[in-house]
């Protein structure tokens, strides 16, 4: 099934109750009986818990994995795996601006971008209920992963052509790989441009959006949605990241929310922003509840938003935290104020 994602983002907007979407599959890993390192490295149980997930809960789009790994173990870098963690880059793979020149765009069969591709293909085929939003990491990210973040921090100083040039080859990358998560079924990518957040708005915009927005131009359309998502945003660079272009923009718990909000365009979401490890993880299933509600109130008037998750939700999450959001969220849409 082929979702009108413009549509679709048009109905949350439209409507009265506020959609759910929090970045979660480290649940439905745990509620199938997996380990994370199961899930990525082999795309279909990767897609058995993107579904197991969409069964349990009422969330108005699927995620995957934010897996921040995946692009740069494609172009050569070493990646650590834990059984039950999140992957890790090592070390980085770039040395020094002379290195840049010699860096190869790999293909998408390289590393485990095909159990990726696999996996959203898979999920897409079995939740026909909601869009399925694929994963991939931002230029800028990419490219701190790549070159050490503290040294691309330097290079954009000292060596601007340089880092445009690795920015280059990365949005090449990051490219290819959407064109081919969009031609799997998915209705939409959640870019993970944290890295960015570290910037200011000027520089945000001159080393990251008009990258994101090389993507944007290229892939997004009625069938496809870009979500940019920036943790690392405290809010100093929202305008930037608007000017991206994307259909939706999704916040981490550093900012604040309505403030955030509003620099966002009506016609755009807005998401965000719980935190995933002191809420999600940590608190109790009645503090979970009472900072949803908190956040909620606080985002009362503004149609675009949509709840969620500040990043992804990380392993061990409990599902009574999860089953109170949600609980919270539906009282809060059943209540009279709230109703359409």
């Amino acid at each position: 099934m082929t979702t009108n994602i413009t549509e679709w983002m048009r109905s949350l907007i439209a409507g009265r109750p506020v959609a759910a979407v929090p970045i979660m599959t480290h649940p439905g890993i745990e509620i199938i009986g997996k380990r994370v390192v199961d899930a990525v490295t082999d795309g279909l149980v990767h897609a058995d818990a993107v579904c197991a997930v969409a069964e349990r809960y009422p969330t108005a789009a699927a995620t995957v994995i934010m897996d921040l790994t995946v692009e740069a173990e494609a172009f050569g870098a070493d990646i650590v795996f834990e059984p039950d963690e999140v992957p890790a880059v090592r070390s980085h793979l770039l040395n020094g601006p002379e290195d840049i020149g010699g860096l190869r765009v790999p293909s998408l069969r390289a590393g485990r971008v095909p159990e990726y591709i696999r996996a959203n293909m898979a999920a897409a085929r079995r939740i026909t209920d909601r869009p399925v939003l694929a994963g991939c990491i931002g230029p800028f990210s990419l490219a701190g992963r790549l070159y050490d973040m503290s040294e691309i921090m330097m290079l954009i100083i000292e060596r601007p052509d340089a880092a445009r040039e690795l920015l280059d080859k990365c949005t090449d990358f990051i490219l290819k790989y959407c064109i081919a998560l969009k031609e799997a079924g998915t209705a939409g990518v959640v870019m993970a441009e944290p890295a960015a957040g570290l910037l200011s708005d000027d520089d945000c915009m001159a080393f990251s959006s008009v990258y994101v927005r090389r993507v944007v131009e290229a892939v997004q359309d009625d069938t496809f949605a870009v979500v940019l998502h920036n943790c690392g945003n405290t809010g100093q660079c929202t305008h930037a990241m608007t000017a991206t272009g994307a259909a939706a923009y999704h916040f981490g718990n550093k900012c604040d929310m309505a403030e955030v909000t509003r620099d966002v365009p009506a016609t755009a979401l807005s998401m965000g922003n719980l935190d995933p490890v002191s809420l999600f993880k940590d608190a109790t299933p009645e503090g979970m509840r009472r900072a949803t509600r908190e956040l909620l109130e606080r985002m009362e008037g503004f149609h675009n938003f949509v709840i969620s998750s500040g990043c992804d939700t990380p392993p061990h999450t409990p599902l009574a935290n999860i089953d109170a959001f949600f609980d919270e969220v539906e009282r809060w849409n059943n209540s009279s104020n709230n109703l359409q």
